[in-house]
């Protein structure tokens, strides 16, 4: 699974437009994660986690390219419909809704949820009579990078009283949701899931429901430091237990990580230097209040491009806020880095800009949107190679 990356030229051009830091989309990048669903999963139904990265310039194209999305409140709710998303198009993959989501997920007309409590039933029923709704399973998976079933999900012995419950309170039950956890590297989970699920489904029908759905969540993993996984073979053997065990079943997905978070580069500069006990130290114009976010919510080590070559030596590199615990990394291997020096992350398009801070009065990063800028650079390039080529 290759990432977007930008070049050492583009970067720079890039930060010599706009101030640093900046967070740089692209939506070609999108489109082949997507489009690589769509030819190695060709029966699913991709629903796009907006959770992971809510940026317009993503929801645009994933409209463009005809997805559905996973929502998780009234306000991303609101968002999606006001940018012409349809609530069919639309699934309420919270398990446990607020009274005002509810009330705005009718209002909107999204007509599929998921749950996992008798209590969410008698509030769906009250607010939703009618819906669509899929009950959310817990499975094992110790492992995940974010074990989601710490917090979500019925136990498989209450799968068919639950189902008979929101059918009895006026509701339709039309299949089961499962999630393996955020990152998750192995296939083992999905196949424990899925028979489980087959059990169950099968159960479900000697008892009159007629379970047509399986939304089996998002959890593909994205590349990272240390991590090695074969995508490609990896997506295959679950679609190949999906077609084994689920041939007269519904297939949906919730990816929002796989979706976008090998889509944005963070470009920053170095805006302070110093040796701290035997190590040195770099400040850059970002930090976990920002972009890096994800080192303390989602538990995410990033990898940091600085184009430079000499001696790697252990460094620390900090944000600009004043907090103590705004250290994006420590002991990363980096050569000597100079004032105003370009640092570049990549692979940072998920759980970042998307639960970034203004704390300490410090400006988010600027969105920019690459294959916008691109033909800009490109002409710039053009006229600087015409112009040394004159001299």
């Amino acid at each position: 699974m290759k990432s977007f990356k930008l070049t050492k030229n583009q970067a720079e051009l890039l930060a010599k437009k706009y101030p640093t830091p900046l967070a740089i989309i692209s939506t070609d990048k999108i489109e082949e994660n997507y489009r690589f669903l769509q030819k190695n999963m060709p029966r699913v139904r991709v629903f796009y986690a907006m959770k992971a990265n809510p940026s317009p310039i993503i929801i645009n194209k994933m409209m463009e390219l005809g997805a559905s999305f996973d929502v998780a409140s009234g306000g991303e709710i609101n968002t999606l419909t006001q940018m012409g998303v349809s609530g069919d198009k639309m699934i309420y993959a919270n398990p446990i809704k607020t009274v005002q989501g509810l009330k705005t997920a009718a209002e909107c007309n999204v007509d599929k949820f998921t749950y996992d409590t008798e209590q969410e039933i008698a509030r769906m029923a009250q607010y939703n009579p009618g819906a669509k709704v899929l009950l959310r399973l817990r499975i094992k998976n110790a492992k995940a990078l974010v074990n989601l079933n710490e917090k979500f999900g019925a136990g498989p012995d209450e799968a068919i009283s639950l189902l008979q419950k929101a059918k009895e309170q006026g509701l339709n039950p039309i299949g089961l949701a499962i999630h393996v956890g955020s990152q998750t590297l192995s296939t083992e989970p999905y196949h424990e899931a899925f028979a489980m699920c087959r059990t169950i489904i099968d159960e479900a029908k000697k008892q009159g429901l007629d379970l047509k759905v399986l939304d089996i969540g998002g959890g593909l993993p994205v590349p990272a430091p240390d991590t090695c996984v074969n995508l490609e073979a990896m997506v295959k053997d679950i679609n190949e237990s999906l077609e084994k065990t689920f041939p007269d079943i519904e297939i949906w997905s919730e990816p929002g990580r796989y979706i976008c978070g090998t889509a944005m580069n963070a470009v920053m500069r170095v805006i302070g230097k110093q040796a701290r006990d035997g190590q040195m130290c770099y400040y850059l114009d970002d930090g976990v209040y920002g972009i890096f976010t994800g080192v303390f919510y989602d538990h995410w080590e990033y990898e940091l491009n600085t184009y430079k070559a000499g001696k790697m030596l252990p460094s620390t590199f900090f944000g600009p806020t004043c907090d103590s615990l705004d250290v994006i990394s420590k002991s990363y291997l980096s050569p000597d880095l100079d004032m105003d020096d370009i640092v570049v992350a990549c692979d940072c398009g998920a759980y970042t800009t998307a639960a970034s801070t203004d704390f300490n009065g410090f400006e988010k990063a600027k969105i920019l949107h690459w294959e916008a800028e691109k033909a800009q650079l490109v002409k710039v390039l053009a006229e600087k190679d015409n112009c040394e080529q004159a001299i």
